[in-house]
């Protein structure tokens, strides 16, 4: 089992900056990947960005995030995070925070982002 702690969400202005945070723990041993999604309401969930656990440590973004966000990773506390600037309203949602290992996934409670207009 990986337990993940989503942390750093919260209200901002258009325009603003967040970081979020994901910590993992228990076997993490095998994760290979990790990824955020966010779903707002009447929407479906939506990946957002990505990062391997490896040496390459290889990203992708959606398109929608392209150039605002950035994924990364601190493998000594076992953390990724999600550095999100350049807010806008549609950014709303609820960040989930996953982790993955030999076909298995594991989802963080969420953290909810408000971006004002």
């Amino acid at each position: 089992q990986v337990q993940l702690v989503e942390s750093g969400g919260g209200l901002v202005q258009a325009g603003g900056s967040l970081r979020l945070s994901c910590t993992a723990s228990g076997s993490i041993w095998a994760v290979n990947a990790m990824d955020w999604q966010r779903q707002s309401p009447g929407k479906q969930r939506e990946l957002v960005a990505s990062i391997t656990i490896d040496d390459t440590g290889s990203t992708n973004y959606a398109d929608s995030v392209k150039g605002r966000f950035t994924i990364s990773r601190d493998n000594t506390k076992s953390t990724v995070y999600l550095e999100m600037m350049s807010l806008k309203p549609e950014d709303t949602a609820v960040y989930y925070c996953r982790a993955h290992r030999a076909g298995l996934t594991w989802t963080g409670q969420g953290t909810q982002v408000t971006v004002s207009s």
